[in-house]
């Protein structure tokens, strides 16, 4: 149904997924504003290495880029017989990839987890904007730091608050769209990935430049908060906790959600997660965005030391939007179409396919000059993340709705463990090989083991099909009336019990 099937779900759903697309927004400006101006911060704090710089000259940045010493950086002149170069900070090392990666993801995913278990018994809605209020006020905060440990204890603050976005919007958009359009309704709220990791650039790049009272990157930060706090009070205000009319169905298993001891929660949420299939599954989202967090976490960084000269803020502010929707959008669509006739397989295949057509331009994106560079990165981003909004479609398809914001938490627990601090791997990669190499080896090599990897879950899902009963075998999504959908919701549940306990018992579980 793609696009229509959203549109279909009427006015008021539009209306909440548009908020939470806007506040997913927010969480990815406000997130990887940080990455943008980490330069300009570094050098004003003082923190991080300190490599050899341009000055003003453009062209004598390569020189300068393989100066290896302060004395070498500082005997560099230009024609003027002045020093094109300075030995200054510039933005890499241990320090910023631990702000990047551990201190912001580590409390982001333990935080996750708790939320995900209250999502069954607390608003939602308001939740979500009490999380978005708070990360928001951490943000503007951080526009006022004045030494590192400032940085460490808001990144912190920032990590504990995002926590709360993506398992209760996906919790809310899973009840507000039909099975038939949820990959799309995914898709479009993973537009909010692109369109503030896009909007990052510019505010980092342009509000960093026009040096406004002299503060330089302090207001970037300051400019990426506010709207936050405006939109936090839209939610609060607009988004209704759950839609007018559900399914006795569901009613009934909400009913059984609240009267659930915290154990039986947690081992509801963990039990699905057992599975081969979807611990590959976990293994493979893992590897994939562990490439994404690199990239989204360097490459201002790269384009400042390999490519001084180019404005990367006049690419970069639409390329992750314009590509990186179309791909969210068009992977859902593919998925939704595709998986009425081949079943569940159909959205894995989607990763497959996706992740091994991006990772060549992916490298592009590394090797060539500008401005190929920059256009390198329109397939790249239109193709690999075509499997962003898949992967939770898949997950939240398979289990039922009592549990369904807890398995989400702790998938995103699981993936950005791994994912978010892969970050760490950047500076001791770099100080063998370069940057580049490093960048290399870390995006599209790991969109190349995660393709292989979703491959792999690929044949344990065939191989978990084939214990199945004929009954059991038929396609795990079939289409339209009530009757099919509720064969449907047994056959996953009879393929996750069979896979999980072996004796038929237990409660909902799936694979992703």
């Amino acid at each position: 149904m793609g696009c229509l099937g959203i549109c279909q779900a009427g006015v008021y759903p539009l209306h909440v997924l548009s908020c939470l697309l806007l506040t997913y927004l927010l969480n990815q400006l406000d997130r990887y504003i940080l990455a943008i101006v980490i330069q300009p911060l570094a050098q004003d704090i003082k923190f991080g290495d300190k490599s050899c710089l341009p000055r003003d000259s453009v062209g004598q940045r390569t020189q300068c880029r393989n100066a290896s010493s302060q004395d070498s950086c500082l005997s560099l002149l230009n024609e003027n017989k002045t020093q094109s170069c300075q030995w200054n900070y510039d933005g890499s090392g241990w320090e910023y990839q631990v702000i990047a990666g551990p201190v912001f993801i580590l409390v982001y995913t333990f935080t996750g987890i708790p939320i995900g278990f209250m999502a069954d018994s607390v608003n939602r809605k308001n939740f979500l904007s009490a999380s978005l209020f708070l990360w928001s006020l951490m943000t503007l905060l951080m526009g006022f730091a004045k030494h590192y440990w400032h940085l460490l204890i808001l990144r912190f603050g920032q990590g504990i608050s995002e926590a709360g976005c993506t398992p209760f919007a996906v919790s809310l958009i899973m009840d507000y769209f039909p099975k038939e359009s949820r990959g799309s309704a995914m898709g479009f709220y993973n537009w909010g990935i692109y369109a503030g990791y896009s909007l990052s650039y510019a505010v980092g790049n342009y509000v960093t430049r026009a040096n406004i009272l002299g503060q330089g990157w302090r207001w970037a930060f300051i400019v990426s908060a506010i709207p936050g706090i405006i939109v936090s009070a839209i939610v609060l205000l607009t988004v209704r906790e759950s839609p007018l009319a559900k399914s006795n169905n569901n009613e009934r298993e909400a009913v059984t959600s609240h009267r659930l001891s915290i154990r039986q929660k947690i081992l509801q949420g963990v039990r699905p997660f057992v599975t081969p299939s979807l611990l590959l599954l976990c293994a493979a989202g893992s590897v994939r965005n562990a490439g994404g967090y690199v990239w989204a976490y360097n490459t201002q960084l790269y384009f400042n030391l390999y490519h001084s000269a180019a404005d990367v803020g006049r690419w970069l502010s639409w390329i992750p939007l314009v590509g990186g929707c179309l791909g969210a959008l068009s992977g859902g669509y593919i998925s939704d179409r595709l998986v009425k006739r081949r079943g569940l397989y159909a959205r894995v295949w989607v990763l497959v396919i996706s992740q091994a057509l991006a990772a060549p331009f992916v490298a592009g994106a590394l090797w060539l000059n500008p401005p190929f560079c920059f256009l390198s990165l329109i397939p790249s981003n239109i193709i690999g993340e075509m499997g962003i909004g898949v992967t939770l479609t898949i997950i939240v398809e398979l289990v039922t709705p009592s549990v369904r914001t807890p398995v989400v938490a702790i998938y995103i627990f699981i993936i950005s463990n791994v994912a978010g601090n892969a970050p760490l791997l950047v500076t001791p990669l770099t100080r063998l090989w370069g940057l580049r190499i490093a960048l290399l080896a870390l995006c599209p090599g790991m969109y190349i083991v995660g393709c292989l990897l979703y491959l792999l879950t690929l044949s344990v899902m065939y191989a978990d099909q084939k214990l199945l009963s004929n009954e059991e075998s038929r396609p795990l999504l079939e289409p339209d009336d009530q009757q099919s959908e509720r064969q449907q919701s047994g056959i996953l549940r009879n393929i996750a019990e069979s896979l999980i306990e072996g004796d038929g018992s237990g409660g909902g579980s799936g694979h992703q």
